[in-house]
């Protein structure tokens, strides 16, 4: 418990910092962070893509060579949907299943027509992961469940934390057929950008990802949630800490 405190007051610290440059908002920075976070969201789903070509793919309508074009489409649907929870911050929006389900028809457009922006009404089950995810007939519940603890919570939790139980509780629900995490990790960037942050990016590489997923495991295995919310906060605080270096040295 010492140790998330600790870390909040990090990111506390470093949000102050960066509140004082009000002109953070730079386009160029900006557009090469929400490419970054494409190809790595991308990535911890299986996308093979390179940091290059994803941004060929989505800046200049390339079709790279040897890549099948389900991973093309997934490049250019997460950039749009990045744009679209950014554009759900300027115009105020709130977070709700209306938004939620528009979200995930943004990742699986022209992939799953029959099943983008539409709770699952089958059983799935998580490959290389003990938990099984709840009941197709449960999803509505749990789903009114988990817009009841947004609204509880929205004001009384610390934003990270808040983005942290949003991003699990959707990854543990796994309400799609296909695309829960990347909706999830989306989920989670909403609530961190309606809180003033930039977009905290989950790295894809192995080593990462296999920490992501552990801490996920945990939280549905043996109902402590601890490692995920540090995990979540040291990202939050690797974005702060690397946005304010690049104002600095630009």
């Amino acid at each position: 418990m010492d140790e998330i405190k600790t870390l909040l007051q990090h990111v506390d610290n470093l949000k102050a910092e960066l509140d004082q440059h009000r002109d953070w908002h730079s386009d160029e920075i900006l557009e090469a962070l929400h490419i970054e976070y494409t190809y790595d969201s991308n990535r911890i789903e299986g996308n093979t893509l390179t940091l290059r070509e994803t941004d060929l793919v989505i800046h200049k309508g390339l079709t790279i060579d040897g890549k099948p074009m389900n991973e093309h489409l997934e490049a250019i649907n997460h950039y749009e949907a990045i744009n679209f929870i950014r554009d759900l911050v300027k115009s105020n929006e709130p977070f709700n299943k209306h938004n939620l389900l528009a979200i995930h028809g943004l990742i699986l457009h022209a992939l799953d027509r029959d099943n983008a922006g539409r709770f699952r009404q089958v059983p799935v089950m998580i490959s290389g992961s003990q938990h099984t995810p709840p009941q197709p007939w449960q999803i509505e519940k749990l789903m009114e469940d988990y817009f009841l603890f947004y609204q509880q919570n929205r004001s009384g939790l610390h934003p990270v934390i808040l983005a942290a139980e949003l991003h699990e509780q959707l990854a543990t629900i796994h309400p799609f057929i296909d695309g829960n995490g990347r909706t999830a990790r989306l989920v989670m960037n909403l609530i961190l950008l309606q809180a003033g942050y930039p977009i905290a990016n989950i790295s894809g590489d192995t080593k990462a990802r296999l920490s992501y997923y552990n801490a996920l495991e945990k939280c549905n295995l043996e109902q402590d949630k601890s490692d995920f919310h540090m995990l979540i906060a040291n990202y939050v605080i690797q974005s702060l800490e690397r946005l304010l270096k690049l104002i600095k040295t630009a």
